[in-house]
């Protein structure tokens, strides 16, 4: 049934005739349609007839009481926002309610206010909650038409990596992802992999650069019992866990040079051998690599097999730099802001002109990554509608770049981004030695992350 003028329609259950009539009155004159009940089975009875938005429920009465109407209703009101009341209530039976399905709870004798705060607070809920299935609902369309597993995009280049990824799901073919880090190898790899004839095996990721090179070994085939000290008993490796599935071997190009012909077997021969043991096994796995390096360099400088390479480099697929592809980015702060309005159970509308420009003049150097955390971040610290630039300038306590324009020789936040971010890593090499493994803990980034800007920065080790 239909309420008129679209009103709301809530249903007041008390055994009081005095707490009815007065709630009637005054939620009436608010603008509610306003049923009641006398106990929990009228109520039951009325929510067959009807649906109601809310549901104001005492807690002790005859015949029914409230929170047996709360277990049997839980399957039957849907969306119906229900607040309990009572005069005998505790902390103990306002959290019992919550944990039936309650959404609020009111203690008797209460102030009309309070009623009005509690049903003002389950409105905006409901409101909240259709816009999250609006969002949810935008996003999935737009997941349909621009993206390929769980990344998402618009340019040209990308929905030509998209294309050759969907294609390269449909073969069983060994697979090279290159790009740098953060433009989302890791993210094309798993959408291989599930979106081929493997997806109900194993996906097995390594961090090649970021297993030590001693360990790196067994942990990839395996070891038998009393291979090394340490080895109490007979342990699987990545490549047997990943059997029937996929293993993706990430920053390929930080394996080392003793374990490359290893690798370059169980590609040629489809066997693996655990570290002690005497005997071969055969597996079935797929091999999706990733590298941020340039492997044709590592070649000519001898630090990658040329043999491993061909074997690797079967179907490549190059991801570009986000500054590469900047028509991305106003569509890729649209979606992570949906994501993060459903998360956060945000309002966030869009993305000031001024706060965009600035976002299009960056390089992002951590590519999609870093854009994706420097939304989050601004999204958390919005307290309006729309992200302003504000919410884009640097933490409380750290000094802008702008105060030292002096140091750089101009303005630029570009240019003085790369030089704190050069300072700061070879301070963070210095004083661990050149570990660069330690050094990216100290700096708070990925071990890849870290080659990569040694690498961009043109930094001496």
């Amino acid at each position: 049934m239909e309420n008129k003028n679209n009103k709301k329609r809530l249903l007041v259950i008390d055994d009081e005739e005095n707490m009815r009539h007065m709630l009637t009155a005054m939620l009436k004159k608010s603008g509610y349609v306003v049923d009641t009940a006398a106990d929990g089975l009228e109520g039951l009875s009325m929510i067959d007839k009807e649906r109601y938005d809310f549901i104001l429920c005492d807690i002790k009465m005859p015949k029914m009481n409230g929170m047996d109407f709360l277990k049997r209703t839980r399957d039957k009101i849907g969306s119906t926002t229900v607040i309990m009341m009572s005069a005998y209530g505790t902390i103990d039976t306002a959290i019992e309610a919550m944990k039936e399905g309650a959404y609020d709870y009111i203690s008797k004798p209460f102030k009309a206010d309070e009623v009005f705060l509690a049903l003002k607070k389950a409105e905006e809920r409901e409101s909240l909650k259709r816009e999250n299935l609006f969002l949810q609902e935008q996003i999935r369309k737009i997941e349909e038409k621009y993206s390929f597993g769980k990344m998402v995009a618009k340019s040209r280049s990308m929905l030509s990596v998209f294309n050759l990824s969907a294609k390269a799901a449909q073969y069983d073919t060994t697979v090279l992802v290159s790009g740098e880090s953060g433009t989302g190898k890791e993210l094309i790899a798993k959408g291989i992999h599930f979106g081929g004839l493997r997806a109900k095996k194993n996906f097995v990721p390594v961090n090649c650069g970021g297993i030590p090179e001693n360990l790196l070994e067994s942990e990839l085939f395996g070891y038998k019992k009393g291979a090394f000290t340490g080895a109490e008993k007979d342990k699987k490796g990545l490549f047997e866990e990943a059997d029937g599935g996929t293993i993706f071997l990430d920053e390929i190009g930080e394996l080392p040079f003793s374990l490359q012909v290893k690798i370059l077997r169980v590609l040629q021969e489809n066997e693996i051998r655990a570290v002690g043991d005497s005997k071969t096994k055969k597996i079935n796995v797929r091999v999706i690599a990733a590298t941020s390096k340039n492997l044709e360099d590592e070649i000519k400088n001898s630090a990658f097999r040329p043999d491993l390479y061909y074997r690797l480099n079967v179907f490549a697929i190059k991801l570009p730099p986000l500054r590469e592809r900047m028509e991305d980015v106003p569509f890729l702060c649209e979606h992570f802001i949906n994501r993060l309005n459903v998360r956060f159970e945000k309002k966030i509308k869009g993305i000031s002109p001024t706060a965009m420009a600035l976002l299009l003049k960056r390089d992002w150097p951590g590519n999609v990554r870093e854009l994706e955390n420097i939304i989050e971040r601004a999204v958390v610290l919005a307290e309006g509608p729309v992200l302003l630039t504000e919410n884009f300038l640097p933490e409380p306590g750290i000094k802008s770049c702008i105060e030292y324009g002096d140091v750089f020789g101009g303005y630029s936040l570009k240019a003085a981004q790369i030089v704190i971010e050069k300072k700061l890593i070879e301070k963070a090499l210095n004083s661990t030695g050149g570990n660069r493994t330690k050094a990216a803990r100290l700096l708070e980034i990925s071990h890849p992350s870290l080659l990569s800007k040694i690498k961009a920065y043109n930094i001496k080790l």
